[in-house]
């Protein structure tokens, strides 16, 4: 392609999008170029504290936990409080348990610390989300979710290759870095995001809003609920690639560097392809792009069983990774599709609670299919589950309206506040 027509291409990715958006994008992009404890936890406390690998896990465990806990009452936050205050109490909370838990000795007080962490860090997924199908209109919202899990993924990547060093030198030096990058993503939310919340029908007296939406408003919601139990399928899968993957590549003889340079694959190809990938897929079907994306996550993990080398692992992580490229925005678009613009926050709240339930899941099943039967049966297992996902999307959207025919022809009108 020509200089003239990347030029084109990155213009047509980009233009159209609301400056609100790209101040939501640049704090997403900020918070993640801070990540350290998920990266560096186990290394942090197995390492440095002469902790365990048993306890490491414990601790991985009670922070995912927490994650789990506050996706819902984040949801219902975000609904009540609206999307800025409730991203604003969470990477404040998360600045500030990050900090004390860097200072944290005693075994006990560290777990306690890792769930407070988990509950903080997960808060404010489920207001950025809403706040992005707010903001960005029915056609572009698969472009504007493919933008943010991109700008997610270079912000890891850079932040895990520098953490590596920072951890050389000092663990609690990586706890405080993070800590003050969150606080960055708060200051820029702060001046530059306004909220977004859509405001409220007028009640009628002794009468319930039409609009009014509660969490057993959700769990009632067929449909979506079917979404939400595949969605946790998916994620169940994609876990393998930082839990089963590792310890299938050790058994096989395999280095710790062998593993980099496999699962470092993933990280390349998602900041290179997710962005042209997108281009190709945002206005296609998206109930066959996540029948495609289920199939191409399991049978890719599948192939793993056929591994006998660092390239053919790097292979099959190519095949996985695309059908996460594929998979991450047009599942967040269709879970927006389905939600009501008053009930985002509860709606998106379930979904991030399929993905925190899949963390704390998915090392339990690695582990106890790993020990009892092989890793050959855990990727046949993946293999299963991509195909039991696929098949069920199938059956959930066979009667989905096109996202942009069904949407409302007026635009959302939305409570302006000040920036300050």
């Amino acid at each position: 392609m020509s200089v003239a027509g990347l030029r084109k291409a990155a213009h047509e990715t980009v233009a159209g999008l609301p400056r609100e958006f790209w101040w939501l994008w640049t704090s997403t992009l900020v918070n993640r170029l801070g990540a350290f404890v998920a990266t560096f936890m186990a290394l942090y406390l197995t390492l440095d504290r002469g902790y365990s690998a048993s306890y490491a896990g414990l601790v991985a465990a009670l922070h995912g936990l927490g994650g789990v806990v506050s996706s819902l009452g984040a949801g219902v936050m975000t609904d009540r409080l609206g999307r800025r205050p409730t991203m604003l109490i969470a990477q404040l909370s998360t600045a500030a348990s990050v900090a004390v838990l860097g200072f944290m000795v005693h075994p006990a007080a560290i777990a306690a610390m890792a769930f407070v962490v988990g509950m903080a860090s997960n808060a404010s997924r489920p207001a950025v989300q809403a706040m992005m199908a707010d903001i960005v209109r029915p056609e572009d919202r698969v472009r504007a979710f493919s933008l943010n899990y991109w700008a997610i993924n270079l912000g890891f990547a850079i932040s895990s290759a520098a953490a590596g060093f920072i951890a050389e030198y000092s663990y609690l030096a990586g706890f405080l870095g993070e800590a003050a990058m969150t606080l960055v993503c708060a200051v820029v939310v702060f001046l530059k995001v306004p909220e977004s919340r859509p405001e409220a029908a007028p009640r009628v007296a002794g009468t319930r809003a039409p609009d009014d939406v509660r969490l057993m408003t959700v769990l009632r919601d067929g449909r979506y609920m079917g979404v939400v139990g595949l969605s946790f399928l998916v994620a169940l899968i994609f876990q393998q690639g930082h839990l089963g993957l590792p310890v299938a590549m050790g058994a096989d003889g395999f280095s710790s560097s062998d593993f980099g340079t496999a699962i470092a694959v993933n990280g390349v190809l998602i900041v290179v392809l997710q962005i042209p990938v997108t281009r190709f897929i945002q206005h296609r079907d998206p109930r066959r792009l996540l029948i495609i994306s289920s199939v191409l996550a399991g049978y890719g993990f599948g192939l793993t069983a056929f591994a006998g080398s660092v390239g053919v692992y790097a292979l099959t992580v190519c095949v996985w990774t695309l059908a996460e490229i594929v998979n991450a925005p047009t599942q967040t678009g269709i879970v927006v599709q389905l939600s009501p613009a008053h009930g985002r926050g509860r709606y998106q709240g379930m979904y991030t609670l399929s993905w925190s339930a899949a963390a704390l899941v998915a090392p339990l099943m690695s582990g106890f299919v790993i020990d009892h039967y092989g890793a050959d049966w855990l990727w046949v297992t993946c293999a299963v589950l991509g195909t039991v996902a696929a098949f069920g999307y199938w059956l959930l959207m066979r009667k989905l309206p096109d996202p942009v025919a069904a949407a409302p022809v007026a635009p959302e009108r939305a409570v302006a506040e000040p920036a300050v």
